[in-house]
């Protein structure tokens, strides 16, 4: 496996397309500086997939991306391609070729590829880890690699022969089983609790659901046996209903024919009555119109009369006087009082006249009265006699059958009268009842609304309890993981203290010597402050404390000859001079001073190395109080340090002693509140849980009282609905008793005006003795009164004429006097006003004449039309006698018929209440089974109805099972036929096997079933959580021995082929690699021993900077002969090497390349000639890189690179 080329497009200075092909072996790419010849390091790393833009000595990703030159516009992306010759198949893929691509975008987007296909950075990282390829990219050796190897720590100088050895995939693997332990030790905890508490309440309700699982076999029983009943009532119901049903069809057919012949006779009755209605109004009419013909005569000879005397008044008017003969006006005054004389006389007359015409009036209405009564009487004689000639006989036995009917109508009213007594009283004891049962409801709904409240309230405080656990539990919860967080927070600052230096040697072998501990546990910081003081007291933020500068002296002298490192130490002996007063300093600025507390033998030190210093809150603020006052020093909160003309700060600072400390110290202290926060958080929730058990406790006995509450009234309302629904039938009852008796009175009136009628008729036909023999009597009677009634209407005409005329006069008369007057004082307009009034005389009086000659003919023809009507209206009052005698007889047959219909009647009204009733009664029945059992009549009937056989019961058919499982010859259980008295009796003992068991939670099965799922689900999934925490932690055994064997192996080859090399790298020296642990291999750092020929140290930081490089590369080059890589990268590794020890590396260069591929960055001529190809990077004035190249083995000479 080896690189055989690599693309560049837009990747830092490579502005164009530029493809670099690579062999196996040693190529060397050269070329000035600045040139770019890094940049094709910084693109396999890229394209590998680093992910540090500081690695690629960038500020940000996006730095990669050509940025653009004064010849050429910026691109918008960058893409690297490196193909990988996988013939070997090193790789986990089945290409013998492998290309991945990398590409970045402006706006932050990236893509990778392999083959051309997307895939993710991980997947990447994984397809290389295999080859010894890893995240930390220790093939390619950069610029400053080295120092970074020598300057690590132990832990981090493990990573490099890790990722080496593979060993971090297997890091990863347990990492990532770790992650999942950490989230599954909630859960389970989470699962634990429910799991116990789920198994706390299944006993319980275990019961429960016992208790109900029974009651619902009873309950099914108790259904079974009321569902019977029920279709057994329905049954005889419908049977007792259709019998009531037959019956009344029978009386509608009876009732219905003698109504169709009431119908009739009721037709005929109607057709004679209009007749005699029509013929009474006929003879009226007849009779009025003789009347007003005779009375219109009257006004004809009457006017007659006024016209002639009219006429003979105008021709007695005196002539006008001449022209010749003007009268004077005591002349016209004479004759107005004279006309006002005759004006009176009239008036006078008039009054008299309408005297007597009242008078003839009173008269005429007297005889007309009188002759209206001759007429009826003669009615009644012919009616009489009519009535004798159909026999007295009848006539009496109609009188009787009336009265018997009357007294038959007595007796239905007096029992009917008995009935509605007793109704009402029925009525009265119902509605006692009824309002007694309806007061008790009241009362206990009165009780179910403080029981509902009370239920409410506990349900609520079961709610409230309820929520305090939870609340209580997550904060309980919260606090745990508080403590946990605050002891590992410990446990890893702990760790930070367990330095290996100097301090940490003197502190484990030389603590007796005179030293009392470490400054950081000696001192005191005022929070917030502890990075300040850090960085002014320096090392000795991390020092030791001495007793004296002997002490001191003695314990470096101790580290020197034991080679344990450096230590800082602080000398309590120190003179604790006393300062002078300290000036005040700006703003928000602090003297450290006076923010640390020491010990009174380490005041003197500390003083001296605080003197001078200030904390302010940042850099501005340090660096004007430095150049304001130069003699201080600042330093920041952040640990920034200004002095004179200098300034230390930056990133990435380690913590110190005394910081570490400080924290370990507040973490200890959240850690002590966290505890005790944990400890009243269960005191509090063990409180709560006893509250909620009570609460619990209380809502149920609330619940079971609401419920023995709801029983009652339910109870209560169905007694009531009974009661009412009596009361409404016996009120209906009543109402409908007193509506027969009103009807049965209404016909006993009727009936006896009835009785009257026929005992009057009776009476006359009784006292009647011959109508033919009286006739003449009464006709001359009647005569006698006609004759008188004419002439008082003649009279009366007469009368009515005078009035007519006097009026007429005293008109003619009135106000003309008051003419004469005015006339006076016009004497000839008068004269005019005569002539005109002689005229219009003259004409009145010829049209007077007129009128008379007119009226004298019309009196002749009256009296012809008077004689016809006198004519028609008798012939009228016979017909009208012969309709009344027929309406008579047919009157009677519908008095028959009606009573015979009547009668029906009410037995059909009665049969169709009792058929009301009953289906009253099948229809609350019907409504009762669909209520309560949510059965429709039919199914009702055709599943339980009496003719269907009970089928065996469980308990039979379990002992048949039984018996044929013992080998029995037994015969089946038969279904049985249904006995009503044997269902009532089941009923009762359901209902009292019932009662026994008392209050049943209705939802306890379906609660015990849903708990004892969820318990059985989480005692799956914590098993399951078991047997997946033992396999994580077999996975991290089985990760731990493997990184262990692999581990142990590699560092085992490392360390031999590091002795090699070294060795090599320095003939006659002696190098080594040693365990910081060597009992924790999982954990343990490596440290570097290098001691070059003719030296005695050991330590790294004694080295020289050529010594230092070639250690780290012997290094390098032990992990890549012990765990060899397909290629390695190596930029300018050799830049401080003299020729010699330049020599030394080339022949290690050429033990590498018989099995890794080398691409080597370099400036010197001899790496270059050991090279099997070379590459020649410049750059132009545009900022472009270009590449040429040339193979260096063999005489031809091939071009490897190609640009556009």
């Amino acid at each position: 496996m080896y690189l055989k080329s690599l693309t560049l497009k837009g990747f830092k200075s490579f502005a164009s397309p530029t493809t670099l092909r690579f062999e196996p072996g040693i190529t060397a790419v050269v070329g000035p500086n600045g040139s770019g010849k890094s940049n094709v390091v910084d693109a396999l790393a890229w394209v590998m997939g680093e992910q540090g833009a500081k690695t690629l000595r960038g500020g940000k990703m996006e730095d990669v991306i050509f940025a653009g030159t004064s010849s050429r516009a910026p691109l918008g992306r960058a893409e690297v391609t490196v193909t990988i010759d996988n013939s070997d198949n090193a790789l986990p893929i089945e290409y013998s070729e492998v290309s991945i691509t990398r590409r970045m975008f402006r706006d932050g987007a990236s893509e990778y590829e392999i083959n051309g296909a997307s895939c993710r950075l991980m997947d990447v990282q994984e397809l290389l880890s295999d080859s010894g390829i890893g995240r930390e990219m220790h093939v390619i050796v950069g610029q400053g690699k080295l120092d970074e190897i020598l300057q690590s720590r132990p832990e981090d100088r493990r990573a490099f022969i890790e990722e080496a050895a593979g060993v971090l995939k297997h890091r990863k693997r347990k990492e990532k089983a770790l992650r999942k332990l950490d989230a599954m030790s909630a859960n389970l905890a989470r699962l634990t609790d429910l799991t116990t508490e789920l198994r706390r309440q299944l006993k319980p309700l275990g019961r429960q659901a016992e208790v109900a699982r029974r009651a619902q076999t009873i309950q099914a029983d108790l259904r079974d046996a009321r569902l019977r009943l029920a279709a057994d009532d329905l049954v005889s119901r419908q049977v007792q209903r259709d019998a009531i049903f037959e019956a009344e069809a029978a009386i509608r057919r009876e009732h219905d024919e003698a109504a169709a012949r009431l119908a009739l006779a009721s037709e005929e009755l109607t057709a004679h009555e209009a007749a005699v209605g029509e013929l009474s109004v006929r003879a009226e009419s007849v009779q009025h119109t003789w009347f007003g013909l005779s009375a219109l005569a009257e006004r004809v000879a009457a006017t007659v009369r006024i016209a002639s005397e009219r006429a003979q008044h105008l021709d007695l008017e005196p002539a006008p006087p001449s022209d010749n003969d003007p009268r004077k006006p005591e002349e016209l005054e004479a004759e107005a009082e004279r006309v006002a004389v005759a004006e009176r006389q009239l008036l006078a007359e008039l009054a008299e006249t309408r005297t007597r015409l009242d008078a003839a009036r009173a008269e005429l209405g007297e005889r007309e009265r009188e002759a209206a009564e001759a007429d009826r009487a003669h009615l009644a004689a012919v009616r009489a006699e009519a009535d004798r000639r159909e026999g007295l006989a009848r006539l009496a036995g109609q009188v009787e059958t009336m009265r018997a009917r009357v007294e038959s109508i007595d007796d239905s009213v007096a029992r009917l009268s008995e009935r509605i007594e007793q109704a009402a009283a029925r009525a009265q004891q119902s509605k006692a009842e009824f309002e007694t049962v309806q007061g008790r409801v009241g009362e206990l709904d009165q009780g179910e609304v403080g029981l509902d409240e009370h239920h409410e309230r506990t349900v609520a405080a079961l709610r409230s309890a309820d929520a305090r656990v939870a609340e209580l539990q997550s904060a309980e919860r919260d606090a745990e993981r508080r403590v946990a967080s605050l002891r590992a927070r410990i446990d890893a600052l702990s760790v930070g203290l367990e330095r290996k230096d100097g301090a940490a040697w003197l502190t484990e072998n030389h603590s007796q010597a005179g030293l009392f501990g470490p400054i950081a546990k000696l001192v005191k910081v005022r929070p917030g402050y502890e990075a300040a003081l850090a960085a002014v007291l320096g090392s000795a933020a991390d020092a030791l404390a001495a007793e004296s500068f002997g002490a001191a002296r003695s314990a470096v002298a101790a580290l020197k000859q034991a080679d344990g490192g450096r230590a800082a130490l602080v000398l309590g002996d120190w003179p604790a001079d006393h300062p002078a007063a300290r000036d005040t300093l700006p703003g928000a600025a602090l003297w450290a001073l006076d923010l640390i507390e020491a010990p009174a033998r380490l005041r003197g030190a500390i003083t001296a190395m605080l003197s001078g210093v200030a904390v302010v809150d940042d850099l501005d603020q340090a660096l004007e109080l430095v150049a304001a006052r130069p003699q201080l020093r600042a330093v920041t909160l952040d640990g920034d340090l200004v002095g004179a003309g200098w300034v230390s700060g930056g990133s990435d600072r380690k913590l110190s002693t005394l910081e570490v400390t400080s924290e370990i110290d507040k973490a200890g202290s959240e850690l002590a509140a966290a505890e005790a926060q944990v400890a009243q958080l269960t005191a509090a929730l063990s409180g709560a849980l006893t509250e909620q058990a009570a609460r619990q406790d209380s809502a149920e006995q609330a619940l079971a009282a609401l419920n023995e509450s709801d029983t009652a009234i339910s109870a209560m309302y169905e007694q009531l609905g009974r009661l009412g629904q009596e009361a409404r039938t016996t009120e209906d009852e009543w109402n409908r008793l007193l509506r027969q008796r009103e009807e049965l009175e209404s016909g006993r009136a009727q009936t006896l005006e009835e009785v009257t009628e026929l005992e009057n008729r009776l009476r006359n036909a009784q006292e009647t003795q011959h109508v033919d023999a009286e006739e003449p009597s009464h006709a001359e009677v009647r005569q006698r009164i006609a004759a008188a009634a004419e002439a008082a209407r003649s009279a009366e005409v007469e009368a009515r004429l005078a009035v007519r005329t006097a009026e007429e006069r005293a008109n003619a008369v009135r106000g003309r006097a008051d003419s004469l007057r005015r006339a006076a004082a016009a004497e000839r307009e008068a004269r005019v006003r005569a002539q005109q009034a002689r005229e219009a005389r003259l004409r009145a009086a010829a049209v007077a004449a007129a009128v008379a000659d007119a009226g004298r003919l019309l009196a002749q023809r009256l009296d012809g039309v008077v004689a016809a009507a006198s004519k028609i209206r008798d012939a009228l009052a016979a017909e009208r006698q012969e309709r009344a005698t027929a309406m008579a007889a047919v009157r009677e047959e519908v008095n028959a018929l009606s009573a015979r219909v009547a009668t029906l009647t009410d037995s059909l009204h009665r049969d169709e209440v009792a058929n009301a009733q009953a289906a009253m009664r099948i229809e609350q029945l019907e409504q009762m089974v669909l209520e309560q059992f949510g059965m429709a009549p039919p199914d009702l009937i055709a599943e339980y109805g009496p003719d269907v056989a009970l089928p065996p019961t469980e308990l039979e058919m379990a002992e048949f099972e039984q018996a044929r499982e013992r080998g029995e010859q037994v015969v089946a259980p038969a279904p049985m036929p249904y006995d009503r008295a044997t269902q009532e009796r089941r009923a009762k003992r359901a209902e009292r096997e019932l009662a026994e068991l008392g209050r049943v939670n209705p939802l306890a099965l379906e609660e015990f079933a849903a708990l004892e799922e969820r318990y059985n689900f989480l005692s799956t999934q914590l098993e399951d959580v078991k047997a997946a925490r033992k396999d994580l932690l077999d996975v991290v055994a089985d990760v731990d021995a493997r990184i262990l064997q692999v581990f142990s192996d590699a560092f085992t080859d490392v360390e031999r082929e590091f002795s090699e090399v070294f060795t090599v790298l320095f003939p006659g020296g002696e190098g080594r690699l040693r365990l910081t642990d060597p009992d924790d291999m999982l954990t343990t750092g490596i440290e570097v021993e290098a001691r070059p020929p003719g030296k005695k140290i050991t330590r790294l930081s004694l080295l020289s900077g050529g010594e230092k490089a070639l250690t780290a590369v012997a290094m390098l080059v032990a992990i890549f002969r012990a765990r060899p890589s397909p290629f390695y990268i190596m930029d300018e590794v050799e830049a401080a090497l003299d020729d010699t020890n330049l020599r030394r590396l080339i022949s290690l260069f050429e033990l590498l390349r018989a099995r890794s591929q080398l691409i080597i960055i370099t400036h010197q001529k001899p790496t270059m000639e050991v090279a099997d190809a070379l590459y020649g990077v410049t750059m132009q004035g545009d900022g472009i890189t270009a590449v040429i190249s040339q193979r260096m083995r063999g005489q031809q000479v091939e071009q490897l690179v190609s640009s556009s």
